[in-house]
């Protein structure tokens, strides 16, 4: 390094500085740490230090509180962020309160260092740096979960709900997605208009461009509606073509939808959202290519719960409280019971959690729900029978399954486009442990499959499968 840069370090917890200490002395750096706001806002003050790498909970001071005084005294400091308390809110008021970088606790060394390295190197812009603090936010955030995927979503967030892009929410059906949506619309400049919703998978086909665009005299669709506001397009993968090429001419500006209200063009920022994998759909015909990048400038992908399981002690609990505030009984929920449902696949994923502690809270009369009432629903959610004394076979387990997903949907009736899902469910880990047992040879795989070689080699593409052949 042509210069030496300075780091100053505050945690209150000792074995951090000094791995923090050790770390980017090795590399060079120059260092100084301590443990408590008020030495850090003294050297901050004295000129010291070109990166703050701060604890947000310190023993004599929280760092939000401390960030605008920082901000304020030398605007162009970049200070990082971290914290072990990893929700949503701290992730954005991190980034509203100026902060260059946010991560969550235990953190990865490989990353602060990279993170501190970008800080330092970054060229100024005073304008990039300037607090954008806004009032707090009192009211309860919709998304749960500290774990690692989660914490990626909460960073992503952040660093979009000031910016006002399109954004393409992927997701399997249960995630969350329209939380997500009404997250980066609450928390962002748009937060005073409208937030309109569209279920495509919803809407009968010959309905949508109706419901999107209105018909005049008075129905101006949800497009107008949300003018100044955001615009939520969830399951997109479901939208007839007509209606996608309406709605990318509506987007570059060649199709002028005017609100009767002002007299000129809406102004929506575009959230979208699918289940299905679109570019899939675009290589069978089925979505627009052009409407494909007008909408993925910005993409936050969501985890399904079976690759968050530790978050599901968090979301039990957070379900049977808000069911208690909507008239259900308060329950509690034991460790047994929660091990039993950090065991299970949640196929419909959050949802499915969610109606599972619904119905546990209306159906049994006991307050403490136990390993064994969450063992008698989660079997009751696949009731088709095994054939005593047989083999279970792919069939049953699919109808097993099935029944599963059935039952969890509102009305007991999914979406439309069931039947491309499940193929794409089935075929995806045929194709991938047939590709494994032949160690990647797709001559083999093919022939094993009763499948042409270009037609397997297109689903490998289409459907996104590991192709990489093993070593002998």
């Amino acid at each position: 390094m042509t210069v030496q840069h300075k780091i100053l370090i505050a945690d209150d917890d000792a074995s951090i500085r000094l791995v923090l200490s050790q770390a980017f002395g090795r590399l060079g750096y120059q260092v100084r740490a301590t443990g408590n706001a008020t030495t850090l806002l003294k050297w901050v003050s004295e000129g010291e230090g070109d990166l703050v790498i701060t604890d947000v909970v310190m023993p004599d001071e929280n760092v939000f509180d401390v960030l605008p005084r920082i901000r304020k005294q030398r605007p162009k400091l970049p200070v990082i962020v971290m914290s072990a308390q990893n929700t949503l809110l701290t992730a954005v008021n991190a980034a509203e309160m100026g902060a260059f970088e946010y991560i969550p606790k235990p953190f990865d060394l490989d990353d602060m260092t990279a993170a501190a390295k970008r800080a330092l190197s970054r060229p100024v812009d005073a304008e990039a740096t300037k607090a954008q603090a806004r009032a707090a936010r009192d009211e309860r955030l919709p998304l749960i979960g500290r774990s690692a995927p989660m914490q990626d979503v909460y960073r992503t967030i952040a660093r979009l709900v000031g910016a006002d892009l399109t954004v393409l929410i992927l997701g399997e059906s249960g995630t969350g997605k329209e939380l997500v949506a009404r997250a980066l619309h609450d928390l962002g400049p748009r937060r005073d208009g409208r937030f309109a919703v569209i279920n495509l998978a919803a809407v009968p086909r010959e309905r949508v461009e109706t419901e999107l665009f209105g018909k005049g005299e008075g129905d101006v669709g949800k497009l107008i509606e949300a003018d100044g506001g955001t615009l939520f397009l969830d399951e997109i993968g479901d939208m007839p073509l007509d209606a996608q090429t309406r709605l990318l001419r509506v987007i570059d500006g060649s199709e002028s939808n005017i609100n009767p209200r002002t007299g000129r063009r809406p102004n929506a920022r575009i959230i979208a959202a699918t289940n299905r994998d679109l570019r899939a759909l675009i290589q069978h015909g089925l979505f627009r290519e052009d409407l494909f990048f007008r909408l993925n400038v910005a993409r936050i992908r969501l985890p399904p719960l079976r690759d968050r399981t530790e978050d599901i002690p968090d979301l039990a609990r957070s379900f049977l409280l808000r069911a208690h505030r909507e008239g259900l009984p308060a329950k509690a929920i034991d460790a047994g019971a929660l091990d039993r449902l950090k065991a299970y696949e949640w196929p419909g994923n959050v949802r499915e959690l969610e109606n599972l502690i619904r119905r546990v809270c209306a159906l049994y009369g006991e307050d403490l729900i136990t390993a064994r009432i969450i063992e008698r629903e989660l079997q009751d959610q696949n009731p088709i029978p095994v054939e005593s004394g047989g083999p279970v076979t792919l069939a049953t387990l699919i109808e097993r399954h099935l029944a599963g997903y059935f039952a969890d949907q509102p009305d007991g009736v999914p979406p439309p486009g069931l039947y491309d899902r499940m193929l794409h469910e089935l075929e995806h880990p045929l194709i991938r442990l047939t590709l494994t047992a032949t160690r990647g040879n797709q001559v083999r795989a093919a022939e094993i499959l009763g499948l042409n070689r270009n037609t397997l080699r297109k689903k490998i593409q289409d459907l996104g499968v590991e192709t990489t052949r093993a070593k002998r």
